[in-house]
């Protein structure tokens, strides 16, 4: 019995389907060369890892096994604190292009507030790109994807909105405060140790010994010494 076209060309369809299911995953790439890494395909993952400190390390293990499971190609990882500036990071966001996305396992390994999270998700959207959490909540959000957005969005959305709140209750504090004489403001952070300077002063010491002493500017010196006056 003569084999069927289907039994012919079965091997070559599976091979088909394969091929058809591996470009369009998320985490493949088939069709675009990517320089320097010689990476082919439409869609390229590129994974972002952060700990503050190397006390961390099986953290940061955890976050590179995870990001590689993933389907990450290429991984940029540092050990900086949040407020640090981000090399690596900057580096993983200039490398996206048109259909790739960016990947972290957690939206605090990637921004420092929610402002700095709207700055972060308006460069990798302008470049085309999206956006991948891999643990917000109980969810994994992909901001290529409308829902993903969406989700997103109003999670900033609601965290600005409560920042906004503080602040707000934060004024209508300090106004109640004032209308009642127990505001007094901050107290400038030199000025707190006026009566450092003036013992100092006092024993002899020097303007540039107490200034080196205390780390303090020589303008901020003058306004100690006037206030202890």
């Amino acid at each position: 019995m003569s084999p069927s076209l289907d039994d012919t060309f079965c091997p070559l369809m599976q091979l088909f389907r394969l091929t058809h299911l591996y470009q369009n995953r998320d985490y493949i790439c088939i069709n675009r060369y990517k320089e320097p890494y010689g990476i082919i395909g439409d869609t390229m993952l590129i994974g972002y890892a952060r700990t503050s400190t190397v006390d961390q390390a099986a953290g940061f293990e955890a976050q590179i096994v995870e990001l590689e499971a993933y389907g990450c190609e290429r991984t940029y990882q540092e050990q900086v604190s949040a407020v640090a500036s981000r090399h690596e990071l900057e580096t993983a966001i200039d490398m996206l292009r048109k259909g790739d996305k960016l990947v972290v396992t957690k939206l605090d390994r990637l921004a420092r507030n929610v402002m700095h999270m709207g700055e972060l998700l308006h460069q990798i959207e302008s470049k085309g790109a999206g956006l991948v959490i891999l643990s917000l909540g109980s969810e994994t959000i992909d901001t290529s994807t409308a829902t993903g957005k969406l989700i997103l969005n109003m999670m900033v959305s609601v965290a600005q909105f409560e920042r906004e709140m503080m602040k707000e209750r934060q004024v209508e504090g300090i106004k109640r405060a004032k209308a009642e004489g127990k505001y007094k403001g901050r107290v400038p952070t030199a000025m707190r140790q006026a009566d450092k300077v003036k013992a100092l002063v006092e024993a002899g010491v020097t303007r540039l010994q107490v200034m080196e002493q205390l780390g303090i500017s020589k303008a901020s010196y003058y306004r100690c010494i006037q206030h202890a006056a």
